[in-house]
């Protein structure tokens, strides 16, 4: 590990795992930099990088987990975006993208897949692909009726004719 003060800036080499509250970085190397107003950037290098958060819950879904590799991966604290390079995968939910560069939005739940160039045009390193599973609706939709309240009416029946 070295670390220069003056220019705020430490790097960490060797089988490197950084933990910060839910996320887990591992890598062959770290380079953490800290910003004038206190946020932090880091770029992680491996073979691949691994990345794994929890994510926090929203619109009743629980939080679930992020996990994602790449060859090059960087973490910016000040937008809360996350860019994977070369070989992306991320998986969230059961979901998992692929492609050669990955940018999640954190603050936006936004996602962008891009492709690499492949050597021929039937080359599939160029191609994104997506696995996306249906979704539940929150679970505040499918709420059972209180304690002591009785259920809906069954609906009428016609006369029969």
């Amino acid at each position: 590990m070295s670390a220069d003060d003056a220019r705020r800036v430490s790097i960490f080499e060797g089988n490197v795992v950084m933990t910060k509250g839910t996320i887990t970085l591992r890598g062959d190397k770290v380079v953490v930099r800290v910003d004038p107003e206190g946020f932090q950037h880091a770029t992680v290098t491996g073979n691949p990088v691994r990345f794994r958060q929890k994510t926090d819950p929203s619109q009743g879904r629980p939080g679930v987990w992020t996990e994602a590799e790449a060859l090059r991966l960087e973490i910016d604290e000040k937008t809360d975006r996350i860019e994977l390079f070369e070989k992306a995968r991320v998986t969230r939910d059961q979901d998992e993208v692929r492609g050669d560069y990955v940018m999640l939005d954190q603050r936006s739940e936004f996602v962008s897949v891009s492709g690499g160039k492949g050597t021929t045009p039937s080359a599939t390193e160029g191609r994104v692909r997506a696995v996306i599973q249906p979704k539940a609706p929150p679970s505040s939709a499918a709420q059972p009726p209180a304690a002591g309240a009785s259920p809906a009416p069954a609906p009428e029946k016609p006369p029969a004719k």
